[in-house]
């Protein structure tokens, strides 16, 4: 049986795009009954983001699909005063509220923490936004790219050619969403609270947060951090090999790991080049060694290679576009991908990724495909205590 740690957690989910609607995702597949509050008309902008014309245009685009299954979506209008009543209510309900305006915002609405507070006094809100709820930065709009360039990421991303370059998907999003749900968790955990807890996520620092390698680099041995490209800054031979066929990644982080590289290219005596004889030399020395090592890879193929150093006790593995690492047993027997059924809105089968762990060997999962924008809005209002005559008033007067 699965196991739902947030069962019985009822989350307001007021995010758009990325960070938040990722934050929540997670919650979803903990359990938790996530509410999506979307604007009447449009709803979540990634509702018209992705690859899918098709979908863009129905408001179901992909970018929403992969964030929002296992939620369910109300529409208000959180600038009519009767759409702030209904979610006051709603607010009163729910244990956590996430929201990812630029600060101040919520509180121009009237349903800032220091009014929801009143009304739930056990709430946990979480608001993220770029750069924090203070500083000098807090007003400025920010979007991943922006994070990226600003937290040193693009500066060591790339070679020394063509950085500063950015990470190939939304990683400060991503990190702001991931570090929203973590500090979420742990407030909704502390059996010690009696009170509400407002949670500042800075996508900025969480972002730097999980550079702690290069950053201390500089703040401790003060050694700025540099672009690599495929190169790992601790060890050599440890990045990306050209084969006879395919790349190939090759992590001999250790001494013992690097004579076994030695021994499988056929060349036990670069174990004792005076270039190569330790660590320090290996770096000052990596240019030198992948060249030699790319001249006898040519004879194999990444593939051939990849089991060969395995064997040998050597880390390596090959590498992958993403439709490869999708069709990869390693991901497909555990679980990774959900597939919604005929997905409303969509009109087709739906494949998702779900989380990356597991909860006693079972892999967290939602039952509910992406909403439709508003699909529950009526179910929602009615379990808050509004009856039929209600709900016909507040939509004619555009509150939902």
């Amino acid at each position: 049986m699965a196991i739902k740690p947030l069962h019985g957690i009822r989350v307001l989910d007021l995010t758009n795009v990325l960070a938040g609607p990722f934050a929540c995702h997670q919650l979803a597949h903990m359990g938790a009954d996530v509410i999506k509050v979307e604007a009447r008309g449009t709803g979540d902008l990634a509702r018209q983001l992705g690859a899918d014309h098709e979908l863009n245009k129905a408001n179901m685009g992909v970018s929403f699909l992969a964030q929002n299954p296992g939620k369910r979506s109300i529409t208000l209008n959180l600038k009519h005063p009767k759409g702030k009543e209904v979610f006051r209510r709603l607010v009163r309900t729910a244990d956590v509220v996430m929201e990812n305006f630029r600060p101040g915002v919520m509180d121009r609405l009237g349903v800032g923490h220091a009014e929801l507070k009143k009304e739930n006094p056990r709430l946990v809100y979480c608001a993220i936004s770029g750069f924090g709820q203070d500083g000098p930065l807090r007003d400025l709009p920010a979007y991943d790219q922006i994070i990226q360039g600003m937290s040193g990421i693009m500066s060591i991303t790339g070679t020394p050619e063509n950085a500063p370059y950015r990470v190939g998907y939304p990683v400060a999003d991503t990190i702001g969403g991931i570090t929203a749900a973590f500090a979420v968790a742990a407030a909704l955990a502390d059996r010690q609270r009696t009170d509400a807890v407002f949670i500042d996520v800075s996508m900025l620092e969480a972002t730097m947060a999980t550079m702690g390698w290069a950053v201390s680099n500089y703040l401790v041995a003060d050694r700025e951090p540099k672009p690599l490209g495929n190169d790992n800054v601790t060890a050599s031979p440890s990045g990306t090999f050209r084969t006879g066929d395919g790349l190939l990644n090759i992590a001999a982080n250790k001494q013992e790991q690097f004579e076994a590289v030695c021994q499988v290219l056929g060349h036990p005596e670069w174990a004792h080049d005076p270039r190569f004889i330790d660590r320090h030399a290996r770096l000052q020395h990596r240019e030198v060694l992948k060249v030699l090592m790319e001249e006898t890879m040519a004879a194999m193929s990444a593939d051939e290679w990849w089991k060969r150093l395995i064997e040998a006790g050597v880390p390596a593995g090959p590498v992958y576009s993403v439709p490869q690492a999708l069709a990869h047993p390693q991901i497909s027997e555990r679980e990774m991908i959900a597939t919604f059924k005929n997905a409303p809105g969509v009109g087709r089968d739906i494949r998702l990724v779900r989380t990356g762990f597991k909860l006693n060997g079972a892999a967290p999962s939602v039952e509910t495909p992406p909403p439709l924008l508003g699909e529950h809005t009526a179910a929602i209002l009615a379990e808050l205590g509004y009856a039929g005559e209600d709900l016909e008033a507040l939509a004619q007067e555009k509150a939902i």
